[in-house]
């Protein structure tokens, strides 16, 4: 079964600006598929019954292809990559011409049919949970002294707490740790997330 192109599709690759040719590539070859064609969160993704598959990305330097449960594909040629050094699911493949995707077709063909099966089988990836990641000792102290941050931070989705917890962490100096959550801080006690 043939994927339906989706208008908004349309308008996200009428505006790429470097990409656009090997986005519209990437675009024939999984409409090839039985995957649903959409935009969410400003990029073309691709669902089965309503759950993510795969989508398109644009950067700078190139375009990938990603795999929202990457980590679960065999990957044979050993071309998924690991998105960030905290993504656990996603693994994508970046390409930075045409002739790239055309000569990966049969490759990427493959590579979706078996996150579609993924999918159909209803695999999960088995995910870190929130209290696996490490706390910045600054925000401890904060969450110690503050009941009520630590109880709005507790009311946040694992997501949510997730991102600011990387966040914290990520900062390389007491200082700049101390200055993320004093910055933050209204906000998870607003209910809201890193990026809402």
């Amino acid at each position: 079964m043939k994927a339906k192109m989706n208008p908004k599709v349309d308008g996200f690759l009428r505006k790429a600006k470097k990409w656009r040719p090997e986005l519209e590539e990437l675009r024939r070859i999984i409409l090839n598929s039985e995957l649903t064609e959409d935009v969410k969160w400003r990029a073309p993704f691709y669902t089965l019954n309503n759950r993510n598959v795969v989508f398109m990305n644009e950067f700078k330097e190139f375009c990938a292809l990603s795999f929202v449960k990457g980590v679960l594909l065999k990957d044979p040629q050993k071309i998924l990559l690991r998105i960030g050094e905290n993504t656990q699911a996603g693994r994508w493949i970046k390409f930075t011409s045409v002739r790239e995707i055309v000569k990966l077709e049969p490759v990427l063909k493959s590579y979706l049919d078996e996150a579609i099966e993924v999918e159909k089988a209803g695999l999960k990836v088995k995910l870190k949970k929130t209290a696996e990641f490490k706390v910045a000792k600054e925000f401890q102290t904060k969450l110690n002294e503050k009941p009520a941050l630590k109880a709005a931070f507790g009311a946040l989705t694992p997501g949510r707490q997730r991102a600011y917890l990387l966040y914290f962490s990520g900062a390389k100096q007491s200082k700049t740790r101390e200055a993320r959550v004093e910055k933050c801080m209204p906000r998870i006690l607003e209910g809201k997330g890193l990026d809402d």
